[in-house]
């Protein structure tokens, strides 16, 4: 198979409502389907880069940092907050959609949360068409974290708390980190060059921020806005997930007002863009396909023609 093109990169900055700078990035041409990617605690619009070369063939993907992660800057733990998940993604939807056009949007792990935080926002009602919910969870977290192999519990609870709260530095990609990132947050197949790619970007979040984000993922809970969450929504999940494992799939599932399906991916674990590019990949173009209608169809002769056509050159507009 003849490699993907490189997409066009289009970069711009979207304030949220505190002033933060949200970097955002979109690929694709205009006028074609519009897709909203949201990642993942200590991750970065690079997670997304299996997602967004496929994607930008024939829509156009929208991409951003997460406050504190990439090129947007950490604000100070003060400002990292629930509700400013929701503040940036609305920020992120007005800067990048027409008026009246909407958007599928796809969150993994704190981006999914991201999602859900915002789901009685009328910007986000107004502008979501359908939404992916990708290895996340609304409430308990620690407590029903699996990264240690111990039995559910108050000590359980507590050391895993320790554990990802460490304000400890994680220092350079080595063999070692790479077989514990792996451990905690891939599925045990998984091909040493994805668990490469994943440690590098998870190394890359500065200290400061992974510390302010655990805190908030900890005391988080966002169930009452899943029933808030009224756009047809489907839920995929790694078997092997032990960061937000199964059940907090299920429980979405059960709770959402539109569900359009749970998906479960045996043996992959909780970095599914990057572990299963293509199942998160078809998820989110099955919904555009379903939702946001023929227009999902309209440029895929222009698509074909890309493909063949060879890479192009990136370009940064600011």
């Amino acid at each position: 198979m003849s490699p993907l093109p490189t997409p066009t990169r289009r970069a711009l900055t979207a304030v949220s409502a505190d002033g933060s700078r949200i970097h955002v990035e979109m690929y694709g041409s205009e006028g074609r389907p519009a897709v909203v990617l949201a990642h993942g605690w200590t991750c970065s619009t690079r997670f997304w880069s299996a997602q967004t070369a496929e994607l930008a063939l024939d829509h156009r993907v929208i991409v951003y940092d997460q406050r504190g992660h990439g090129r947007t800057a950490f604000p100070g733990p003060g400002a990292c907050t629930a509700d400013a998940l929701a503040d940036d993604l609305e920020a992120v939807l007005v800067a990048t959609l027409a008026p009246g056009e909407r958007a599928v949007l796809a969150g993994h792990s704190m981006g999914g949360m991201a999602i859900m935080a915002a789901a009685r926002r009328p910007v986000f009602r107004e502008r979501a068409a359908a939404v992916l919910l990708c290895s996340t969870g609304s409430s308990g977290l620690v407590a029903e974290s699996l990264v240690l192999p111990l039995r559910a519990g108050r000590v359980r609870t507590r050391l895993t708390r320790l554990v990802l709260g460490s304000p400890a530095p994680l220092g350079p990609v080595t063999p070692l980190s790479r077989r514990l990132l792996r451990y905690a947050t891939m599925g045990p197949a998984t091909a040493p060059d994805r668990v490469a790619r994943c440690a590098r970007i998870v190394h890359a979040c500065g200290r400061r921020a992974r510390v302010a984000w655990s805190h908030v993922l900890d005391a988080l809970d966002l169930d009452a806005h899943v029933g808030e969450l009224r756009v047809p929504t489907a839920v995929l999940v790694g078997s092997a997930d032990r960061m937000t494992p199964p059940v907090h799939a299920r429980a979405l599932a059960a709770a959402l007002p539109d569900c359009t399906g749970l998906t479960v991916l045996p043996g992959v674990g909780h970095m599914t863009p990057v572990e299963a590019p293509e199942a998160v990949t078809g998820a989110i173009r099955g919904l555009a396909a379903a939702y946001l209608g023929a227009e999902a169809f309209r440029t895929q002769r222009v698509a074909a023609d890309e493909r063949t056509a060879g890479p192009t050159a990136t370009e940064d507009v600011a």
